[in-house]
């Protein structure tokens, strides 16, 4: 398997609203460092033209910084696995 070097991995802490949208708000990149989401602008189904997957695309806001956050979906969704966050690497 091919590492691809724009799509960061990254640990994701959310909370789930009384309709179950998942709504993150952190972000724990990859040296350690934790960046709070102030908001979520928009959640959609789109790909990552430039890291290459696709499923859920959120648009956040850290500040005044606006960035996307993408929700990777396991092809098996069995258990507590349901899928893995990433970032396109600037």
């Amino acid at each position: 398997m091919t590492m691809n070097p724009n799509k960061v991995y990254v640990k994701v802490a959310v909370d789930f609203n009384e309709d179950g949208q998942m709504l993150p708000k952190q972000i724990t990149w990859e040296d350690g460092k934790k960046y709070d989401i102030d908001k979520v602008v928009d959640i959609r189904q789109a790909s990552s033209m430039k890291a290459g997957g696709q499923g859920d695309r959120y648009t956040i806001l850290m500040g005044t910084h606006q960035s996307y956050l993408f929700f990777e979906r396991s092809a098996e969704i069995t258990g507590c696995k349901l899928g893995k966050w990433f970032v396109e690497r600037r």
